[in-house]
């Protein structure tokens, strides 16, 4: 969907549209989960860049709708499962310990 041969109106919809899909992609609290709808959304957008037909860029908008009434669904009940962080997200994980409340990672399991 090339924005310099779309109408303004619509133009504006598919820039909202890729706005918020990247907004609610990030909103998983699964790493994976979370870099798959962005690079799911911005390889969708890319492969139809160049589609001037008015009756299939209005077909792609609403596909997009869709697929934001479902990320909005699937982020929300994302968070009723969270998991630890993985090492690439940078956050502290483990269980607090000690004296000064620093977080150590601690086996739950092994011959210690």
């Amino acid at each position: 969907m090339s924005v310099a041969s779309l109408n303004r109106e619509t133009a504006f919809q598919a820039r909202s549209l890729f706005r918020s899909l990247l907004r609610y992609s990030g909103q998983f609290s699964n790493y994976n989960f979370r870099e798959y709808a962005r690079r799911k959304t911005r390889d969708s957008f890319r492969e139809h860049q160049n589609t001037t037909e008015e009756r299939r860029v209005q077909e792609l908008i609403q596909e997009g709708l869709q697929s934001l009434r479902l990320l909005k669904r699937q982020t929300i009940i994302s968070q009723f499962y969270q998991l630890d962080k993985l090492v690439v997200e940078g956050q502290k994980t483990g269980k607090e310990t000690g004296d000064h409340g620093g977080i150590v990672r601690q086996k739950d399991t092994g011959w210690d």
